[in-house]
């Protein structure tokens, strides 16, 4: 009996562990459903919490920000004007003040979703575990689908808001002679255009992004008004995915770049186009703080004019957020302060993060004015007019008022309907619903138009 097992027992060596066979899960059972054990929800239990722990444990900009649940809402209301003259000193007999009622402002956030999809032919899972194969190929697949799907939720929230164009782009195109830039616009989202020669922005109800080929930095959209020619701007008007911080931290009308004089960088939040971000008003940055497109040395004073208006604005910073660069032009200028001997290494937590080890004297920085100091390679950077890449923008944030929102954490779907896919092929799915927020726009300030 030894030599000649029992159907059941050559089946249960042939699984090799759970779900890992090229019989795949209750094999003798008719495939009715496409989440792998529904009963038990094992699939989403053990790969959704695999992805959902590694977001929450890398050294990223998602882990450095507060997650809530989604709850019950679409949106919330901002106070953006306390009324005229409704307070005021009144003499013995004088008139009262005038009535008058606030200025509410509605914004609304839906929760987006981020899917990352993965598969293997039931014949490459079989072959790849013989000698001198893989292993378990689907699992392989499975677990770079976990590490591209944490990359594209980190570069949907570092996203740039706004590329220069260069020439060979057409009124479908967009080509960036910085390949990387292509890269900070999604399929699904909304851009629009402004002309280098008149500042006009052209299309600025959004056109559709359809396809994104970072390797060669090309942007195809649905078909502009006019030609894009060399030195416009094309910018976000909508997203598909997550919100980015560059979205939120931005004022309409700031100098992108210096051909034309002005540029035009983003009018989104939330998927919501306003006609008017200008410096001051309820729906733009606290501070935005450029050179018109050219490149500038970081200074000290950059930094704290940033702190100072978050201020002033009524926020708290609780977070810089800066790429290796400008962390290490940042940590040259404070260096020539250090006044003590000795070195007190510390760090700071930052949401699920910590920062570098520091001192509290300026040497390898951990905080600047008490504020935790987050470097992220992720960070995205500015463009002069002609194309040429500078550095990469540094962002003073109050994270009270920014959040993810979750509401759904990573889930895991696998389907082995080999019918409904017409093919003998075992395919995988993780996605995530959920939505970056801010909730007081002038408490967030960045810099841009930085030197590398």
């Amino acid at each position: 009996m030894a030599n000649n097992p029992s159907l059941m027992e050559f089946m249960a060596q042939s699984q090799r562990g759970l779900n890992q066979s090229v019989y795949g899960p209750q094999f003798l059972q008719k495939q009715t459903y496409f989440t792998v054990d529904t009963s038990t929800n094992i699939f989403n239990t053990t790969y959704g919490r695999k992805v959902w722990h590694a977001l929450n444990n890398q050294t990223r900009f998602f882990n450095a920000l507060p997650r809530v649940v989604w709850g019950q809402t679409a949106g919330w209301r901002i106070r953006a004007d306390r009324g005229d003259q409704r307070s005021r000193p009144v003499t013995e007999t004088g008139a009262l003040p005038t009535v008058d009622i606030s200025d509410i402002q509605v914004v609304s956030s839906l929760p987006r979703t981020i899917a990352t999809t993965f598969g293997a032919t039931v014949k490459s899972a079989f072959v790849a575990q013989l000698e001198g194969g893989v292993g378990d190929v689907l699992a392989l697949e499975n677990e770079n689908a976990q590490l591209d799907h944490i990359k594209e939720i980190q570069t949907q929230l570092l996203s740039s808001s706004a590329m220069i164009a260069s020439s060979g782009s057409s009124t479908t195109t967009v080509q960036g002679t910085t390949p990387a830039y292509a890269s900070n616009f999604h399929v699904g989202d909304l851009v629009a255009h402004n002309d280098a020669t008149d500042s006009a922005a052209n299309d600025t109800s959004g056109l559709l992004v359809s396809a994104v080929a970072s390797s060669t930095g090309t942007v195809t959209h649905a078909s502009a008004t006019a030609a894009i020619a060399d030195g416009d701007v094309m910018f976000a008007v909508g997203r598909g995915g997550m919100t980015s911080i560059d979205d939120i931290v931005s004022i309409d009308g700031t100098a992108f770049a210096a051909s034309g004089g002005v540029g035009i960088e983003t009018n989104v939040y939330s998927g919501i186009t306003y006609s008017d971000r200008t410096s001051g008003n309820w729906n733009a940055a606290g501070s935005v703080q450029h050179n018109s497109g050219v490149g500038r040395d970081l200074s000290l004073n950059l930094i704290d004019t940033a702190i100072q208006n978050i201020r002033q604005n009524g926020g708290d910073p609780k977070l810089i957020v800066l790429n290796h660069d400008q962390y290490f032009r940042m940590e040259r200028l404070l260096a020539s302060q250090q006044r003590y001997n000795g070195q007190e290494d510390y760090q700071v937590g930052v949401g699920n993060e910590r920062t570098f080890p520091g001192t509290r004297t300026g040497l390898v920085l951990s905080t600047y004015q008490g504020i935790p100091i987050l470097p992220d390679a992720d960070v995205p950077g500015s463009m002069t007019a002609a194309d040429a890449e500078l550095g990469s923008n540094i962002y003073v944030l109050d994270t009270d008022f920014l959040e993810i929102a979750v509401a759904q954490p990573t889930q895991y779907m696998e389907n082995r309907d080999y019918f409904a896919a017409n093919a003998l092929v075992v395919r995988g799915l993780l996605y995530t619903l959920g939505e970056l927020r801010c909730k007081n726009f002038i408490t967030q300030a960045k810099i841009i138009d930085l030197n590398a």
